[in-house]
């Protein structure tokens, strides 16, 4: 028999970098999960990750235990980390624009996009790289990256 869930949890935490404080520790806390135990899993799952944004989905079942399956990072996490700024005084970019369509913050290559839609494709709702790759480039226009040749 299989056992009965309770609860479905999501959370984001660093890679590799995870600790019992907010917003995991309460998150996992309420449901009587052990977090010390969880943190030490999530960890370790996330090592390779080097501090970049990861979330997770955790299943909390009636006797306590669980399972979790790490996504992959964000998008626009991935991008920002790719981007190279279109300001020559700004050594990396920091965060996307708060007026997208007038002030552009950096620019991505295809070849960048391509390479964050492979990492990204299990998590997207795309049939095929073309698509994952057109997901990607809307985020960058949200965010103010240009997508160049």
């Amino acid at each position: 028999m299989a056992k009965q869930v309770i609860a479905k949890i999501k959370v984001q935490a660093p890679g590799g970098k995870a600790t019992p404080a907010p917003p995991i520790g309460p998150a996992l806390g309420q449901h009587g999960v052990n977090i010390g135990q969880f943190v030490s899993q999530f960890n370790e799952r996330t090592r390779h990750m080097d501090g970049m944004v990861c979330p997770a989905e955790i299943t909390v079942y009636k006797d306590k235990s669980f399972e979790f399956i790490v996504k992959s990072p964000p998008a626009s996490a991935l991008l920002v980390r790719h981007a190279k700024p279109t300001d020559p005084a700004a050594a990396i970019v920091e965060k996307g624009s708060g007026v997208p369509n007038r002030n552009k913050v950096g620019r991505v290559t295809r070849a960048d996009v391509r390479k964050i839609a492979e990492t990204k494709m299990n998590d997207l709702n795309a049939f095929d790289l073309e698509g994952a790759e057109k997901i990607i480039m809307g985020t960058a226009r949200s965010m103010g990256i240009d997508v160049v040749d």
